[in-house]
């Protein structure tokens, strides 16, 4: 049985990198080698960056900034998208370390397996960057590897305090809480932050509600939400908490589908159907709080370019968070113009090396 699932993931890979969730960057190798640049990243070198999420806003944002600053440096840049399913994304990284990839940037691998399953690239001296994954195994870990990760205290800081501004009388909010785990890394760091409000008496969580389907998150939630929601009459539930914004967007839909406009939604992360969510008349999303997922994809690949240079990198770095609050969006407002209402949403200078200007100017010309 085992063979023949490995069988099956083989050729999920193969169709994958020929066009099923990967997409291949044009660039071509340089012809010679560029003034002031380091040897490493001359000739044009090879990147796979492997997801283990299901294609959603996010996703698509964070692989379009690793691709882009990846291209933009002369790079060929494949990626890839695992859906959420372990055992295809482990067979995905497996088959990536087996081909002639330089460096490999690797986006919410699990704790019990992400040891084994990066040491093989490693051993092959491949220069790896992770997202929001746990690389520890019996007290030992990868030192060679970066890990990077949102600053998800703060994410879950900035947005319960909205929910704590929410009391009345100085009462515990009453929160229905969006939440799953424990075992995503990112989740359950936000949810150190929740226990500490429950704690303190900030909070009261009614209900705790996670998706069982990965494939429509967004329904899933929106049906879960709609079902307890009649056990809650107006007045006895002061806000819907969602650590993760995919899950947000389902509860949204069942708040206006019941007409439900007594609670309110606070949530983490942001896309340009949140923000269009949180612009509607009347609406009841009133924040999220963020770090821009492209700028995530953007320095994970200036740190992975930094390995490839031989140039020194953390052995961790942690992504500023931002508050974005309803009254701030204007009626253009989007992903790309978020930075004109949120202060130093998108740009960061972090890691942006000298000869990396000098290899965008050069590829510019391509």
């Amino acid at each position: 049985m085992k063979k023949v699932l490995l069988t099956v993931l083989s050729a999920a890979f193969v169709l994958t990198a020929c066009g099923g969730n990967s997409q291949t960057a044009n660039s071509g190798a340089p012809a010679e080698k560029i003034s002031g640049v380091p040897d490493g990243v001359q000739g044009g070198k090879k990147v796979a960056v492997i997801r283990n999420l299901p294609s959603d806003d996010h996703t698509k944002q964070f692989l379009d900034g690793a691709r882009s600053e990846g291209e933009s440096f002369g790079f060929k840049v494949d990626t890839f998208i695992a859906d959420n399913d372990d055992a295809k994304f482990q067979e995905l990284v497996a088959q990536a370390i087996q081909k002639d990839y330089d460096g490999l940037i690797i986006s919410h691998g699990k704790k019990d397996y992400s040891y084994d399953m990066l040491k093989p690239a490693i051993d092959k001296k491949m220069k790896v960057v992770t997202f929001d994954t746990v690389i520890e195994k019996d007290g030992k870990n990868l030192p060679e590897i970066t890990t990077t990760a949102q600053d998800d205290h703060k994410l879950a800081e900035l947005s319960l305090n909205e929910v704590a501004a929410l009391s009345k009388d100085g009462q515990p909010v009453r929160v229905i809480k969006l939440w799953f785990g424990p075992g995503v890394p990112p989740l359950d760091r936000r949810q150190e932050i929740y226990a500490d409000y429950e704690k303190n008496n900030k909070i009261k969580t009614l209900e705790v509600i996670g998706p069982t389907n990965m494939q429509d998150i967004q329904g899933d939630i929106a049906a879960k939400v709609s079902a307890i929601l009649a056990k809650y009459p107006a007045g006895t539930v002061d806000a819907i908490w969602g650590s993760w914004d995919e899950m947000s967007k389902g509860a949204f839909k069942a708040l206006k589908d019941n007409n439900r406009t007594d609670i309110k939604l606070v949530s983490i992360d942001v896309s340009n159907q949140d923000i269009n969510l949180m612009r509607e008349d009347g609406s009841v999303w009133i924040s999220t709080a963020a770090v821009d997922p492209k700028l995530i994809g953007i320095v994970d690949m200036r740190l992975l370019a930094k390995k490839l240079a031989g140039e020194e990198t953390p052995a961790t770095f942690d992504l500023e968070a931002r508050l974005i609050k309803k009254e701030q969006l204007k009626p253009e407002t989007n992903m790309t113009t978020l930075k004109d209402v949120i202060e130093g949403w998108g740009t960061s200078d972090v890691f942006n090396e000298a000869w990396m200007q000098t290899l965008r100017t050069n590829f510019a010309k391509k």
